[in-house]
């Protein structure tokens, strides 16, 4: 059973002109979900234009240097609920001089649409998609197999796309992929069933979206509470109270628990579970609440709680895969600072170990520099320990950002090995 308020967040990606814009526009036009006026303003444009019907991609392209080009630049996000879920939906650009912009779009997602033009199959620019997914750890991808109707709707055409794309794919962590073919042009399996392929048994690309099993997709193992602050309300009803707040990063803590706090060491219980709502008897992902300890230990912001028998390595020398977001290239050994759950402290870049090359998936080893959109395995080496998992453990624990101290503009994003 699916919950209706249950967030399912998907980013899309694929090759320039393969139909991202048209694709998303297309499931809003579909399913209901834009607003009179937002219609009226896209069917005023696209007459403009000179198109004969509406233009799809306009719902996506909302930035007026896109709209002119008829390209997406920017990570356009867009929110539409259906009465079984409600979506956000990151359309990142699909250029190779945007990767930052895809691996920003793509972070926090819990699906990724990949779409492949039917007429030229898998790519270089599809091999580099799904690779950046791969590397975000994103658990379900659903290969999107567009443009069906340029090639009479072939099911030879499709099986040949998914064999390029399996081929490539099995040497990828990647836990779940879908096939459908589909034309978002004329909206073929995208919230209706086709009837130009009656071969395809599958469900369309909305129902798909709509029984994604995500519930999983969060770590319930370990359990991980970063504290964003202490909570000491000091008034009549509640001099003693020492709360702690934050949100649970993953697992399930529960009153009565041993917990450790970290980096301190120190153990206690949980005694109550607050929050908005009222008192609860146990706190799980992505839950935000106020937690009270039996003994009255030393907490404070970015310090963690634990569970006492599942603890997180404490590392001030870290190896992560990086991604450089800032058009301004890394300064050799320079410091920066290194945002981790609620945690921050100074760290510096010790070793580039290897980049990636974008265009052939390769390693470069004797090239040093970080320049935007470059991704690369890089070791850090921060003042204080970090309590860290590895990202494909836990998305939470396992991600940083590292920050210019001078200007304040976040310059890379990381992702724990």
């Amino acid at each position: 059973m699916i919950d209706n308020n249950q967030l399912l967040r998907f980013t899309t990606a694929g090759s320039v002109d393969d139909g991202k814009s048209t694709l998303i526009g297309r499931l809003l036009y579909d399913s209901k979900s834009i607003f009179e006026d937002q219609l009226e303003s896209i069917e005023n444009t696209s007459k403009r234009k000179g198109h004969n019907g509406v233009d799809l991609a306009l719902f996506t392209d909302g930035l007026r240097d896109e709209r002119e080009q008829g390209i997406t630049i920017d990570v356009a996000y867009r929110y539409f609920t259906t009465p079984k879920r409600k979506f956000i939906i990151a359309d990142t650009p699909g250029h190779i001089q945007y990767t930052r912009n895809m691996v920003t779009g793509a972070s926090t997602a819990n699906a990724a649409i990949i779409l492949v033009d039917a007429r030229h199959g898998v790519i270089e620019q599809t091999k580099r998609h799904a690779f950046i997914a791969s590397l975000l750890q994103i658990p379900h991808i659903i290969v999107c197999i567009n443009k069906m109707d340029l090639v009479d709707h072939s099911e030879e055409t499709y099986t040949k796309v998914i064999d390029q794309f399996e081929q490539f794919s099995s040497k990828l962590l990647i836990k779940d992929i879908r096939f459908i073919p589909i034309s978002a042009l004329n909206g073929d399996n995208v919230v209706n069933r086709s009837k130009h392929m009656e071969w395809y048994q599958g469900a369309p690309l909305l129902h798909t979206l709509e029984t994604l099993h995500i519930s999983s997709d969060i770590n319930k193992i370990d359990a991980r509470f970063p504290v964003q602050t202490v909570i000491r309300p000091q008034n009549e009803s509640h001099r003693d109270y020492r709360g702690y707040a934050g949100r649970v990063a993953s697992g399930v803590f529960r009153v009565g628990d041993e917990i450790t706090a970290m980096p301190s060491g120190f153990t206690s219980k949980i005694k109550k579970i607050d929050t908005f709502e009222g008192e609860f008897k146990e706190a799980f992902a992505p839950m935000s609440v106020t937690m009270t300890l039996e003994d009255d230990i030393d907490i404070s912001r970015g310090n963690m709680i634990v569970r006492t028998n599942n603890k997180p390595e404490a590392s001030q020398d870290i190896e992560m895969m990086l991604c450089w977001l800032h058009n301004e290239p890394a300064k050799p050994r320079a410091k920066y600072l290194v945002r981790h759950t609620s945690n921050e402290e100074k760290a510096m870049i010790k070793d580039v170990v290897y980049k990636i090359n974008i265009e052939t998936l390769g390693r470069i080893e004797d090239d040093k520099s970080l320049n935007m959109n470059d991704i690369c395995k890089v070791k850090i080496r921060t003042t204080k320990p970090l309590m860290i998992d590895s990202y494909r453990e836990n998305r939470t624990t396992g991600s940083v950002i590292l920050v210019d101290e001078m200007t304040n503009e976040t310059v890379a994003a990381g992702m724990i090995v």
